[in-house]
């Protein structure tokens, strides 16, 4: 049954690897035994994600990476097909949050979310879903929110997002069967760099421990095991799923 889940001989690409959510997935493949690639704009932070895996007998690549970047994306694939022959799985991971009410929000600031949080994920997932068709194997991750499925104040670009690659996700999993699955993990409020100011926001942090069944804010490794089951071959049967990992926020009202 272990074997379901292992990565050995799995070439991974994991965007916006350098910190956060991206880090610690890159971690957790290359622990089940994959080679990772590291993709994202800052190097030295990818060499950093690199160098953790390398120390715990992993293997991993740097792959410097402009998700917003159509051409960089088309010519960064083909490298990595050219050199590793394959990408058997894509960790869709990289993306930012504008924290502004909608009245002052700037159209252009709008779309920038829109741009690397969707956008940016259709293009990345096209063209590493080409070779994955010609090989008739493969497995995409997109990582949303449970901002797809709720409404905060003052993050329309991130929320808008997220729901739209739900939505994308079900339409590469139509698409790309049956070899390839597509699913999306939406993670609830997850203990990274991206949300430090609401870590530091006393009455946010205490209203959130007080409605999530788990009482307490999630950590990234919370969601190792929900990464690796549709990474893996565990999760053949399972594709266009969105997987809520939140600690039970999005089901109870408080």
């Amino acid at each position: 049954m272990a074997n379901l889940f292992s990565m050995k001989k799995r070439v991974a690409l994991v965007t916006g690897a350098s910190r956060g959510l991206g880090r610690d997935m890159a971690l957790a493949l290359a622990d089940a035994g994959a080679t990772v690639l590291c993709a994202g704009r800052t190097v030295k932070e990818l060499d950093a994600t690199a160098r953790a895996v390398t120390r715990k007998g992993g293997t991993a690549h740097v792959v410097p990476l402009d998700v917003t970047d159509e051409a960089d994306v088309v010519a960064k694939v083909r490298a990595i097909i050219s050199r590793h022959r394959r990408i058997d799985v894509l960790v869709n991971n990289a993306g930012i949050v504008h924290r502004q009410d909608i009245v002052d929000t700037a159209t252009a600031d709008f779309r920038k979310v829109i741009e690397t949080d969707l956008v940016s994920q259709f293009i990345v997932a096209r063209e590493v879903g080409r070779h994955m068709l010609v090989r008739k194997y493969g497995r995409i991750v997109n990582i949303s929110s449970v901002m797809a499925v709720l409404g905060r104040a003052s993050v329309a670009g991130y929320v808008s997002a997220k729901h739209g690659l739900v939505g994308l996700t079900k339409n590469l999993a139509a698409e790309y069967g049956p070899h390839v699955t597509a699913n999306a993990i939406a993670p609830g409020y997850i203990r990274t760099e991206l949300n430090v100011p609401l870590q530091q926001n006393k009455d946010f942090s205490d209203m959130l421990e007080r409605r999530t069944a788990a009482a307490r804010w999630g950590k990234p490794e919370d969601l190792r095991g929900a990464l690796l089951l549709l990474a893996s071959d565990a999760g053949a049967y399972i594709t266009g799923h969105t997987l809520v990992v939140d600690g039970g926020l999005t089901t109870i009202l408080a």
